[in-house]
């Protein structure tokens, strides 16, 4: 049975690099790996921001897309998997709840399915030390935190300093955008614990969180050389 990729819009729209990543390291894992073409936003955007009619629309027309299809649902992001999991069926009615729920059964973030669904030996590898941002949707609310690490047991580990590897970087989706002072805030908070821990490369499992610290390095200078990297990315070069 066929893994259905769902790529996530920031995904396809900014960092498709990093949805070929996933690809190659499922078929590593020897998946066959299927993509909906149809597939377009899954509504948490809109629904951060309040507007639960148009996120109903989205998520309706997402969970009916993949519910016609069969096997897990797989997603390099745990923020858009929280959705899936956690709030389309809450948000839908009737048929279309029904589908929310069978399809949130389904759905595992890429991390996930490595490590609790396929007991995978891939391992990730990089050039120098490695520190790893763990998001907050996925470690808050579908429990991502030793999957990662078991991926990344063969790099060169860096922890940053006691607690602010798991304090939010600040993006928040919408929240960068509404509150952008106290964004900025947390953003200086965990690029000084990323610059106190020194790794060559900070990896994550969220491609709008990564984009957020990202930004942030460059524009700081002389952090502008730390790697920023998926870990679909740390993986795939493991695997290749």
């Amino acid at each position: 049975m066929a893994v259905q990729l769902f790529v996530t819009c920031l995904v396809d729209a900014l960092r498709p690099e990093v949805g070929e990543a996933t690809v190659a390291v499922l078929e590593a894992a020897g998946e066959t790996v299927e993509f909906p073409p149809d597939q377009t936003c899954c509504g948490q955007p809109a629904y951060n921001a309040g507007f639960r009619a148009e996120a109903v629309a989205m998520a309706a027309r997402t969970v009916r897309l993949l519910d016609a299809t069969e096997g897990p649902v797989v997603l390099p992001s745990g923020s858009c998997a929280d959705f899936l999991v956690n709030h389309a069926p809450e948000i839908l009615d009737g048929a279309d709840h029904d589908a929310a729920v069978r399809v949130a059964g389904r759905v595992r973030e890429l991390t996930q399915y490595l490590v609790d669904d396929l007991g995978s030996g891939l391992r990730a590898a990089a050039d120098g030390s490695v520190a790893y941002h763990p998001s907050c949707h996925g470690l808050r609310n579908l429990g991502i935190r030793d999957q990662p690490e078991a991926l990344l047991d063969g790099c060169d580990r860096v922890s940053l300093p006691d607690g602010e590897a798991e304090v939010c970087c600040g993006f928040g989706g919408l929240f960068s955008v509404e509150m952008p002072q106290v964004s900025a805030a947390m953003l200086e908070r965990k690029l000084d614990a990323i610059e106190a821990a020194g790794p060559d490369v900070v990896c994550g499992g969220d491609v709008s969180c990564l984009m957020h610290i990202e930004g942030g390095l460059r524009r700081r200078g002389d952090s502008g050389d730390v790697r920023v990297a998926h870990i679909a990315e740390l993986l795939a070069e493991g695997s290749g």
